[in-house]
């Protein structure tokens, strides 16, 4: 997440060599997973990486920073200590710690309002945290920040609050202005995930696009049965990659759809995987903390 690359970054300011642990995503075979180490864009190909996965490791790797996964936690402990001063157990809300943690972080977002008390293990983290990130404040509507503060002050009132914008940036500012574009958004997040919207959303109509394609005409395969299963799905194409077929189903659903112009709203670099006809750009998003304690002020606190 934004929140884990920002404190990864204080980390390494600090001089400090971090190694994240992810929570595991057993996708694969089992047996072979019980240590899953990746230090390039390689072993997310050795590995036979979801689409979902590669979205969790990759902005990591790319980043020079080893992240383990697998089944075996102790022993991915045991294996990630000899490489790290500190190991940055990235969740990402979807799991407790494995690991005890000296600095417990968890991030709530002020578009799902509830979500923080509804879903576990989210819940935990939230009553557990010893600091808790609003992100997305630049987009935030204030009666679920609302919502969420008085959460807090109910379940967890000695968590220290940050609160942060979630800023987006494209390759290419020009590329959409005044275009028709598919968004292109993470599949989880837009899915199970409840958001009907994401980065690339945001995007598309922070730079002036003409007008958002609604994909559900251009479907193939799987990806009908994805929006039959999810029919709250905003007006976007989530990214679904679990099997070998759904990415096959992914691309050509998008060079099926009518437009101008790809957004790319996904952790990861789709264009690595699947062959984009269309003109295409990439979305990012940072973490931009306003207020104090910043999250940077916290975490020198706690490791100098």
């Amino acid at each position: 997440s934004q929140t884990t690359r920002q404190v990864r970054d204080i980390l390494n300011s600090m001089g400090k060599q971090v190694v994240a642990v992810r929570h595991p995503m057993p996708y694969g075979e089992l047996n072979l997973q019980k240590v899953q180490r990746f230090g390039s864009i390689d072993d997310l190909k050795k590995h036979k990486c979801t689409i979902e996965e590669m979205e969790e490791y990759e902005p990591h790797i790319v980043n020079n920073t080893i992240v383990y996964a697998g089944v075996d936690y102790e022993a991915i402990l045991r294996e990630a200590e000899k490489e790290a001063d500190v190991i940055l157990w990235d969740g990402g809300n979807n799991d407790i710690p494995f690991f005890k943690p000296d600095l417990y972080i968890t991030i709530v977002d002020p578009h799902r309002p509830g979500h923080e008390l509804t879903y576990y293990p989210g819940d935990e983290n939230f009553k557990r945290a010893d600091v808790i990130v609003f992100n997305k404040m630049d987009t935030a509507p204030s009666e679920g920040v609302e919502q969420i503060k008085r959460n807090i002050a109910e379940h967890n009132p000695t968590a220290t609050i940050v609160y942060a914008n979630s800023p987006t940036r494209i390759e290419d500012e020009n590329a959409i202005r005044g275009k028709r574009v598919l968004v292109v958004e993470d599949g989880p997040t837009c899915t199970h995930g409840g958001m009907k919207i994401g980065a690339g959303t945001v995007a598309a109509e922070k730079y002036g696009a003409s007008e958002i394609v609604n994909p559900r005409p251009y479907l193939v395969g799987s990806m009908k049965d994805t929006f039959y299963a999810y029919p709250e799905i905003g007006n976007l194409l989530p990214a679904m990659g679990y099997s070998g077929a759904q990415i096959d189903d992914l691309e050509a659903t998008i060079n099926n759809t009518e437009c101008d112009v790809v957004v790319i709203g996904t952790p990861i670099d789709l264009r690595r995987l699947i062959d984009i006809e269309k003109p295409s750009v990439r979305v990012f998003y940072d973490l931009e903390v306003t207020s104090e304690p910043s999250l940077e002020e916290i975490v020198k606190a706690k490791f100098s």
